[in-house]
């Protein structure tokens, strides 16, 4: 799945010069310009289904921007199946799902990594409810108030077509990215997942075909990045 330099898939961080590097540079790039007309605070990033590798594409995405020398606050709100606290090797007893059953400061759950301007929340123990507490009054409050200490709020969300959860969360962000793995999603299982979004107005700024065999030089895969225009279209962005 992932290159072997980069058991973490921290490609950004391991090998900051590959290929798969210089295309989430990209990808921050056609970020930064999609929002010159609109705010672009809080991202969403989620897939159609589970496993195409969205955790991988947000993490180093917040990488990407971080180094950049924007603050950057990273927050799993996949409480299903999390995994931004084993991309970054975290501990995951206390986070997102705690801030929100609980009366906790936002502080008490950020976690500063050794990486300038990457903050992360990971998910917290797995409640019992996940759609509730994520379309709760509590998580609009805790995405205002962060979005006002960061310069960009990342959100890893659960996959749109799995549970209700993607399409709760992004009627709260000002902007949704869909992943979709290269050869393995079904056509369908995309379309739907887009037709979903835009069923609750979510705006989609543009989907990352993941896990792209590279064609010269080797066998690890890396991102491409396809970005559309208010969600209508897809157009290949090229480098």
């Amino acid at each position: 799945m992932i290159d072997e330099k980069s058991k973490n898939g921290l490609f950004l961080s391991d090998d900051p010069k590959s290929v798969v590097s210089e295309a989430f540079r990209v990808l921050r790039t056609n970020l930064q310009f999609s929002s010159v007309d609109r705010p672009l605070k809080k991202v969403m990033v989620t897939s159609s289904v589970p496993q195409e590798g969205k955790s991988t594409v947000i993490s180093n995405l917040a990488l990407s921007l971080a180094s950049a020398g924007n603050k950057v606050l990273l927050v799993d709100a996949d409480m299903r199946r999390p995994n931004i606290y084993k991309i970054f090797l975290l501990e995951n007893y206390k986070g997102l799902s705690n801030l929100l059953a609980e009366d906790l400061p936002i502080e008490s759950v950020v976690i500063d990594t050794d990486i300038e301007n990457l903050h992360i929340i990971t998910s917290g123990p797995v409640p019992p409810n996940p759609a509730e507490m994520l379309g709760s009054q509590k998580m609009k409050k805790f995405l205002e108030e962060v979005s006002s200490r960061y310069d960009m709020v990342l959100i890893d969300s659960p996959p749109v077509n799995s549970v209700a959860d993607a399409s709760i969360l992004s009627s709260l962000v000002d902007g949704v990215i869909l992943v979709v793995e290269a050869g393995k999603t079904e056509r369908e299982a995309a379309m739907v997942a887009v037709q979903q979004l835009k069923k609750v107005n979510a705006r989609i700024l543009g989907a990352i075909l993941n896990k792209v065999k590279q064609q010269k030089g080797g066998g690890y895969y890396y991102y491409y990045y396809y970005y559309g225009e208010d969600g209508n279209r897809i157009k290949k962005k090229r480098r």
